[in-house]
């Protein structure tokens, strides 16, 4: 395995794993300290994760009680991608309006809108997570593995 300083060197990499997969697997930790997981349909702006998600779901009683993550792409068996990250609710609607539309201009099937199934920002299932990773993990089954730690960048 082998440590980057900075998430440029692998952020091509790790867009196009993340593209290619769409969805993945998110692990949360419940009210008994219970692992759960879900799949989700986050989308990625550089190094940070957007998800849009109800914001009284089970997720979201999880995230409140610990706000840690980890997510899994597996489109590869060879070449997986593990984010583990923390979790925060965003409720400044400069920032909705933002991640909506790039939502919304992202071709798909990593971009969707997001209108049919909310109308709006201000529709009561409409939450909007940030995902900040703490660790990112392109993995080779046949190859050497590339870590990225934000700490690491200085």
């Amino acid at each position: 395995m082998a440590e980057v300083q900075n998430f440029a060197e692998i952020q091509n990499e790790f867009l196009a794993r993340v593209s290619l997969a769409v969805y993945c697997n998110m692990t949360t930790v419940d009210r008994q300290n219970r692992p759960r997981s879900r799949m989700i349909h986050p989308i990625w702006a550089g190094s940070i994760g957007w998800l849009i998600s109800w914001p009284q779901s089970h997720k979201a009683k999880h995230l409140r009680a610990n706000p840690y993550v980890s997510l899994a792409y597996i489109q590869d068996k060879e070449k997986p991608v593990y984010v583990d990250c923390r979790a925060d609710w965003v409720a400044e609607e400069g920032e909705q309006i933002r991640i909506w539309a790039l939502h919304q201009q992202t071709p798909p099937p990593l971009g969707f809108d997001p209108q049919p199934h909310y109308g709006d920002i201000h529709h009561h299932y409409f939450g909007l997570l940030k995902l900040t990773p703490w660790r990112i993990e392109l993995a080779s089954l046949y190859g050497e593995s590339l870590v990225w730690r934000p700490a690491l960048s200085g």
